[in-house]
């Protein structure tokens, strides 16, 4: 079970019934609980439905206090439509004497900081959620809307030239804490680790096989084809190709002691419209060191060391 579960990413929590007793053990407890913000008035209070009982977070409670400047009103603005995660503050009556419940976003959100900064380390496993796709990496929800980048270069081993080639906003996702600068609350991820080492890729596929593969780049000396987010192969090149094309090519050789894969491109086929389903190879615990290289491989093993937060 991922790290995170006590805290998932809005939009992941089971759907429950806002019941009067719900709220009631909620204000108890401190659960943090989720539904969508229907509406964000003038004054910037955020409103939400729950179960026919009306629910209001304020301006000041409706973002975590280290979000500063200009992007404090984006980020309250921004909720509605979405799931919200919050605290029960307090159960009140409106001016008919129905029941009406304070809430907070910005509890929760600090309830979820205080327990990664407590428990957080390298190396462990995550749920996460893309809510932002930039041309250098990825912003991930790690839990209640604390946001975390998944740097472009730590997506996959096979080189992508902008992040939506693996990735879709709002896509549920598996990650893995590459470093904690507790300090400045900058919490930085990796997917590359869970995908699987060059073995576990390659043993998917044999000499004599024709398979589809994903042109990633195109050099003099040939054509880097990824057949899996870990693993590629070099075709001689070809005039006709370019980045992101979709190829069939059939595999002449896979030398492991070398890490490579030798391939011959039979022909273009039509683009895929989505990114491919990932395939992990672990989906949770705690990663210390992961060698992507085989075993025999002959140079310096290929592989990631996860260090110890910054204190």
């Amino acid at each position: 079970m991922p790290e995170n579960k006590l805290f998932l990413p809005e939009g992941l929590r089971p759907p429950v019934r806002h019941t009067l007793d719900c709220l009631r053990e909620a204000l108890e407890s401190g659960a943090v609980l989720e539904a969508p913000v229907q509406r964000c008035d003038a004054g910037h209070t955020l409103h939400i439905d729950l179960d026919g009982i009306p629910g209001r977070i304020s301006r000041s409670e409706a973002i975590a206090p280290w979000i500063n400047g200009a992007g404090r009103d984006i980020a309250v603005l921004s909720r509605v439509g979405k799931p919200t995660c919050f605290q029960v503050l307090s159960l009140q009556a409106d001016e008919k004497g129905a029941p009406a419940a304070v809430l907070s976003r910005r509890a929760a959100q600090e309830a979820a900081m205080d327990f990664f900064l407590q428990n957080l380390e390298p190396g462990m496993v995550l749920t996460c959620r893309v809510t932002r796709l930039e041309p250098y990496g990825a912003f991930l929800d790690i839990g209640c809307g604390i946001i975390a980048i998944l740097p472009i270069e730590l997506i996959s081993v096979s080189r992508i030239s902008h992040p939506g080639a693996r990735l879709q906003e709002g896509q549920k996702i598996l990650a893995a804490v590459r470093s904690f600068d507790r300090e400045n609350r900058r919490i930085t991820m990796t997917t590359r680790e869970l995908l699987g080492t060059w073995m576990e890729n390659a043993s998917r596929f044999a000499p004599g096989e024709t398979v589809r593969g994903t042109v990633r780049s195109v050099k003099e000396y040939g054509s880097f084809i990824e057949l899996a987010p870990n693993l590629s192969g070099l075709a001689d090149s070809r005039e006709d190709l370019s980045p992101g094309d979709g190829v069939s090519v059939f595999i002449k050789s896979i030398r492991p002691e070398r890490m490579k894969i030798k391939l011959q491109v039979i022909e273009k086929l039509p683009p895929q419209m989505q990114p491919e389903p990932l395939r992990y190879q672990i989906t949770d615990g705690k990663l210390d060191r992961w060698t992507y290289s085989p075993p025999g491989y002959e140079k310096e093993p290929v592989e990631t060391v996860f260090t110890a937060p910054v204190p």
